[in-house]
């Protein structure tokens, strides 16, 4: 367990911005599983932020839309763009469904396909996010995705996959206010925490060999017994970083038994940021570093000031860093995306 003085206490609290104390001399190659670009217009700016957050590679999580289909054109035209640095997680189609049958769309497995062959690395799910999964009103083990489980599974594409939100979402005093003001906050309308993590329960159990990356740590971040089953069960599980600022601040409240977890699955652990592709360089860095510094720090620090809006404000809690040794760094920070996903 990693040890603090009150000296370095009161330093790693300061809201300075600075860099990091790593306890290691080299560092981190680094790959960002889950960042969003927006449109085309951001290309150059996400490859700038790219290198000025030192990342060799980031995977670009694509958007699926009611009035537009999806947002893989800009996704892959970064690719052709910049090849050796970008790696596109599609989204699908749902423009038939949306539409009763007036818009013609593939079936989703035949999607998958398409998808691929246009340089797909991976497939995006955001249909799990509660108000996505409100709108849709499709369940996730329904008969509708079938064929779509069943084809990635076959061939062994990876999905990137939003499922749920934090639990708290559920109970309107509990919300922060950043999410309330997103829209993120669900009364009876919405289909339960609960009920969600069924769904894809179900999915998992049907095809167990899906290659899974879940967004946010699948929102387990609290409940780390639940999570380790998970992961346990099905070897295909993988759990990203990507804040959800939730998600530290639960790691934070017992170091010993996050820093345990993670050092115990250091193999299904894998860095992500949620950067989207018009935020500053600053702002970047900000959620970036928050990630690296959890994970390669014994710290104690807060959001910094100017971050984004989505990671709440610095004084809504403490994050404390787990000082992961280099080998636990280096599968989470690149080799097992690399594992997963390919090289590019």
């Amino acid at each position: 367990m990693a040890k603090y003085s009150a000296k370095q206490t009161r330093s790693a609290t300061t809201r300075t911005g600075r860099a990091p104390r790593r306890t290691h001399d080299v560092m981190m190659r680094l790959i960002d599983c889950h960042v969003h670009l927006g449109g085309v217009g951001n290309i150059e700016n996400l490859n700038a932020i790219r290198e000025h957050i030192g990342a060799e590679r980031m995977g670009i999580a694509c958007i699926y839309g009611r009035e537009q289909a999806n947002s893989n054109q800009a996704a892959f035209a970064a690719k052709a763009a910049f090849p050796d640095r970008f790696y596109v997680f599609a989204a699908l189609d749902h423009s038939a469904h949306f539409s009763g049958g007036k818009v013609a769309s593939p079936p989703l497995d035949e999607q998958v396909d398409r998808l691929i062959r246009a340089g797909a690395d991976g497939i995006k799910l955001l249909e799990t996010k509660p108000d996505r999964r409100k709108a849709l009103g499709i369940a996730m083990d329904s008969d509708y995705f079938e064929p779509f489980f069943a084809r990635v599974e076959e061939l062994g594409v990876p999905l990137l996959w939003h499922v749920a939100d934090p639990p708290e979402f559920w109970h309107a005093d509990l919300t922060p206010k950043w999410a309330a003001d997103h829209g993120w906050g669900y009364d009876e309308t919405f289909p339960p925490y609960e009920q969600i993590l069924g769904e894809v329960g179900n999915v998992l159990d049907r095809h167990p060999r899906l290659r899974v990356i879940f967004a946010h740590f699948l929102f387990l971040s609290g409940d780390l017994v639940r999570a380790g089953a998970l992961l346990d069960r099905f070897a295909g599980v993988h759990l990203d970083l990507a804040p959800g600022i939730e998600l530290y601040y639960n790691l934070s409240r017992d170091v010993a038994a996050s820093r345990e977890f993670f050092v115990r699955y250091a193999d299904r652990i894998i860095f992500g940021s949620d950067i989207f592709g018009s935020l500053t360089l600053e702002r970047a860095a900000h959620r970036a570093g928050i990630v690296r510094r959890f994970l390669e720090t014994a710290d104690e620090f807060r959001v910094p000031k100017g971050a984004d809006e989505i990671l709440g404000p610095p004084e809504d809690g403490i994050i404390r860093g787990l000082d992961l040794p280099k080998d636990a760094l280096e599968r989470i920070c690149a080799v097992n995306f690399e594992r997963l996903v390919g090289l590019g």
